[in-house]
């Protein structure tokens, strides 16, 4: 495969994984940022836990717009139903972050950016493939008949009959 096919071929080529790679980058810096500000400008007035919940709105209401107008292009229908499907993937982001930080600052010892480093190094690959099948999916036919039914189908994990 050449560089060229793989930069505008079919499927996900190279402009959309650097479009995507751009965008996981600004992400984790915008939210990392927030996270760490809030966390020096409340000095453990507020729980780390409760800075998470609230950098992360804030990341998600700033960057969602590149994914959608520059990373995923091609996705159909409302920005308020792209938005909250774009949050629902977030949301399990979230979940990690309650359950895998206090397990990486209370029990394992490392310091809270230096864990929610670790936690958002992790999710990256898995942010990808929920929002390429879920999030963004083309609502656009085809011409390769009905989209699955769910997302082990898209995945491939599960024929469709």
């Amino acid at each position: 495969m050449s560089l060229r096919a793989g930069w505008s071929g079919p499927g996900p080529g190279l402009r959309h994984r650097a479009a995507y790679l751009a965008g996981g980058a600004m992400t984790a810096v915008i939210y990392y940022g927030l996270f760490a500000c809030a966390l020096y400008g409340f000095h453990d007035r507020v729980p780390y836990l409760a800075v998470v919940v609230v950098s992360h709105l804030v990341a998600v209401l700033i960057v969602y717009p590149w994914y959608r107008l520059v990373v995923f292009p091609g996705a159909g229908g409302s920005w308020l139903a792209g938005y909250l499907r774009f949050y629902a993937v977030g949301l399990a982001f979230l979940a990690v972050c309650a359950v895998g930080l206090p397990i990486l600052v209370e029990v394992a010892g490392i310091p809270i950016l230096v864990a929610q480093a670790c936690v958002i190094l992790m999710s990256v690959s898995v942010s990808y493939v929920l929002h390429r099948m879920w999030t963004f999916r083309s609502r656009r036919s085809s011409g390769r008949g009905k989209q699955p039914d769910n997302l082990l189908q898209r995945a491939g994990a599960v024929k469709s009959h």
